[in-house]
């Protein structure tokens, strides 16, 4: 058996006549479509009844057992009413049940009910389609739906719409720039590096990283995590090393009176950089035990972190002494004293390691969340 499908996605026919759907059978799709008219002339909706009936006799005076129906989704998202025209297509097979085989010729009466052929053809075969609009209106209706489609996706609406907003803007930044005594043409670089920029940004995919690391600063504010401070303290540590690391080397460039070589100057640098970096790494440690202890995470064997920097950190300040000249703020080493401190940082780690080993195996710790 064919059925002829009539679709109203959006319910017109049962908000505007009140008339219960689905609607089975030509006389009953025939009355349904007057009430339509009469309701609301102007209603597309109405040719796609008439077009249903006129398909369902042209195919039964060619002897094909055929059926015509009228099903409705509601005012709403896509997603719901195609699942509402699910139901009632459900409940007009249900009727026609006749032990043969049914397939369907679908009405529609532009793109956006066709959103449900998916829905129609899970639960039967389609032999075919037919879209019922006024001839002069139906491409300016399918760009209309089209154009309806891309400003409701935010991903195509922010790729399109942000760059093109910015171009027409281009134009009375200017007018507002040469007002105010600033030269177009760095409006102009500015607004295009913008653009620029927006470009790379999408084209690399980074709006998803982006929006994690946003996530995730979000939650580190919201929850009151000790890291955050101390990363900012840390960061702040790092940089005033990396500027006495570099001060470290103009101070022996100036004791020895000539060019540094290579080794030198990164042994001058680490020298002078070391000591902050060992602080920040220390403190950085602390704050994220902290954190773990207030998660219930916290295991003794996390304090072995602290005591890992600063052994690392003797180890780096001791090696980078021994390689360099007597000089104001240098700590120079003799062979012996590096020994000293190789063995100093050493122990550290070593005794550490042991000490919160045995600490975690005899004393309770947080079990993990």
């Amino acid at each position: 058996m064919l059925l002829v499908l009539c679709v109203d996605l959006d319910d017109d026919l049962g908000r505007k006549t009140g008339i219960l759907t689905p609607v089975i059978g030509a006389d009953d799709v025939t009355e349904a479509a007057v009430a339509l008219a009469t309701a609301d002339p102007e209603d597309s909706d109405v040719n796609v009844l008439f077009q249903g009936v006129n398909v369902h006799d042209e195919l039964a005076a060619e002897g094909e057992a055929v059926e015509v129906a009228a099903v409705t989704g509601v005012d709403g998202p896509d997603v719901k009413a195609n699942r509402a025209v699910g139901q009632e297509v459900d409940r007009v097979l249900a009727e026609l049940s006749t032990g043969e085989e049914v397939s369907a010729v679908v009405i529609t009466d532009g793109a956006q009910d066709e959103s449900v052929l998916p829905v129609i053809r899970s639960r039967m075969p389609i032999d075919g389609m037919r879209r019922v609009v006024v001839r002069q209106a139906q491409d300016l209706e399918s760009l209309y739906y089209t154009i309806k489609q891309v400003l409701a996706d935010p991903e195509t609406r922010g790729t399109i719409l942000i760059p093109l907003g910015v171009v027409l803007l281009i134009y009375p930044l200017v007018v507002v720039a040469n007002l105010f005594d600033v030269a177009g043409a760095a409006v102009l670089g500015i607004l295009s590096g913008a653009v620029g920029l927006y470009s790379l940004f999408r084209g690399l995919g980074l709006e998803d990283t982006v929006d994690g690391t946003a996530e995730t600063v979000r939650n580190v504010l919201y929850t009151g995590r000790v890291t955050l401070v101390t990363y900012v303290v840390a960061l702040a540590l790092i940089v005033v090393g990396g500027v006495q690391g570099f001060d470290t080397v103009d101070v022996v460039r100036t004791a020895q009176g000539s060019s540094l070589a290579g080794g030198t100057a990164l042994a001058a640098f680490v020298h002078g950089f070391v000591q902050w970096l060992g602080v920040a790494g220390v403190t950085s440690s602390l704050g994220q035990i902290t954190d773990e202890y207030l998660a219930g995470r916290f295991r003794w064997r996390y304090l072995n972190a602290p005591f890992y920097v600063a052994s690392i950190a003797v180890v780096l300040f001791a090696v980078s002494g021994f390689f360099l000249p007597d000089a104001p703020g240098v700590t120079a080493l003799g062979l012996s004293e590096l020994a000293m401190a190789l063995a100093a940082g050493t122990l550290i780690g070593v005794l550490s390691t042991l000490a919160f080993a045995v600490a975690e195996s005899q004393l309770p710790s947080a079990e993990p969340v």
